[in-house]
């Protein structure tokens, strides 16, 4: 079982945009409101990993796939933030193909891009305070928890929220030092 990395594409926003739908139906589930995610979620992805892969100016998008399987992907945007540095926007992995080390890999090829790409080698993530596990494996991977934050919601609509849920910043100083 090959597992292979390579550049994403507009023609994988389709993929890309399931996988991002599944992952969030799983995670988010309470933070987000359940008429969202049960509802115009994939047409939504969709059209945001169109535009996004479409228009890849300042970004990198990684593909996973396994024996020609689209298993997971990483988004970065270079630069976001003077103070931390470039955005991990999405990583997400398949569930059936989660705790192998495709996530891993995957932010380490982020991290080789910022170090690539960027002015600055800070990188960052923001992941929901209700998502436990990530959290885990970031700090697992060299991530130190330095804010909290009101997550902001999906395509600036209120509606798709739960109340305030937050999200907790996690950050790596150096991307060419991740583990």
């Amino acid at each position: 079982m090959v597992l292979e990395f390579r550049s994403a594409g507009v023609g994988d926003a389709e993929q890309v945009a399931g996988l991002h739908a599944d992952s969030w139906r799983r995670h988010y589930r309470g933070a987000f409101a359940d008429s969202f995610l049960d509802g115009e979620l994939v047409a939504e992805r969709v059209a945001v990993w169109s535009k996004r892969l479409g228009e890849p100016e300042g970004t990198a998008t990684i593909a996973a796939e396994r024996d020609g399987e689209f298993v997971g992907f990483v988004h970065v945007m270079f630069d976001v933030d003077p103070e931390w540095g470039s955005l991990v926007d999405n990583l997400h992995v398949s569930h059936s193909q989660q705790r192998g080390g495709i996530g891993r890999q995957l932010l380490g090829r982020a991290a080789e891009a910022v170090v690539e790409q960027a002015v600055g080698d800070a990188m960052y993530l923001w992941v929901l305070e209700q998502n436990v596990a990530a959290q885990q494996f970031y700090l697992a991977v060299g991530a130190k928890c330095v804010e909290t934050a009101p997550v902001a919601p999906p395509g600036g609509d209120p509606a798709r929220l739960n109340g305030t849920p937050n999200g907790l910043r996690m950050a790596w100083p150096d991307a060419a030092a991740f583990k």
